[in-house]
């Protein structure tokens, strides 16, 4: 399904708040809440998770322990922007998310890695290999609010 042939109504948006605040949360109760069905709430929300358009998932806050690095990086390319180049960056170990953007980058990266040598890694080795990177700039996070990230691998070992 792609964005045309999707449309979203009035109780599309009202499900996807409920479940942007608490991704757990029942249909029944969703559909209680809302004064539709639970089979409505689940239809809407499996086409909308078939669709791409919506995606539920476990975050975790990057500021919560001391052992890990939140970063984006901008990178600027030798050539263009490209969906190889974005999947190729995407794939490394502790990418979050890949935007082609506007500005002084070809893309920003957003990290999320264990530590200072693995971040150390993550732009000296890995980004380096892909051999179409012509410099970058790391802007590393202190403190955030309302940041959540996908959990790091090697946490699940």
């Amino acid at each position: 399904m792609n964005e045309k042939e999707i449309t979203l109504d009035h109780t599309d948006r009202q499900i996807i708040a409920a479940l942007q605040e608490n991704g757990r949360e029942s249909y029944k109760s969703i559909a209680q809440r809302l004064g539709v069905s639970d089979g409505t709430v689940r239809l809407r929300t499996e086409r909308l998770l078939k669709s791409g358009y919506l995606r539920i998932s476990a975050s975790v806050n990057p500021m919560f322990f001391e052992d890990g690095l939140t970063a984006t990086v901008g990178v600027s390319l030798e050539g263009r922007a490209n969906a190889q180049i974005m999947q190729a960056i995407a794939d490394l170990e502790g990418v979050q998310s890949v935007s082609n953007v506007s500005g002084r980058f070809d893309l920003l990266v957003e990290i999320h890695v264990a530590s200072r040598s693995d971040l150390r890694r993550f732009l000296v080795d890995d980004l380096s290999a892909l051999g179409a990177v012509q410099n970058t700039e790391t802007f590393l996070y202190l403190e955030t609010i309302n940041k959540w990230v996908q959990q790091r691998q090697e946490d699940t070992k």
